[in-house]
């Protein structure tokens, strides 16, 4: 499966529409990102399971600020819409293969148990500092 082109626009439709998505954020004028896309390609070639997308953050300005990119490249992995990875930087082909392993392998009722019960804490929180 060849990556897919992520904007504004169906960046919330691809999330959740999708059990695993991969997205790079990178630039046209990033090496490091440049160095990168043949490997994404490849990746993505191998896992027809997984959804990878790309994100031009020089075109997708408001995206990469909601995102909270600071650096490019930045691989962002969800599955089943929770975001479970992130990391700037470039990764090799073995690197790239162990994150999406990984993803694949998360035990998600784990994962969506540790988000409600770090979202029940936001909301005690938030009570808390009402008073």
């Amino acid at each position: 499966m060849a990556t897919v082109e992520i904007t504004t626009e169906n960046f919330g439709p691809t999330i959740e529409g999708n059990d695993i998505v991969f997205v790079d954020f990178w630039a046209s004028w990033c090496q490091p990102c440049v160095r990168f896309a043949p490997t994404f390609e490849a990746a993505s070639e191998k896992h027809d399971d997984v959804v990878f997308a790309k994100v031009d953050t020089e075109a997708q300005q408001q995206l990469a600020a909601e995102a909270n990119i600071t650096s490019i490249p930045t691989l962002m992995a969800f599955r089943e819409k929770v975001l479970v990875f992130a990391q700037p930087g470039a990764l090799n082909g073995t690197q790239l293969d162990s994150v999406i392993d990984a993803v694949k392998a998360l035990d998600m009722s784990e994962v969506h148990a540790a988000v409600a019960a770090k979202d029940s804490d936001a909301k005690a929180d938030e009570g808390d500092a009402a008073k």
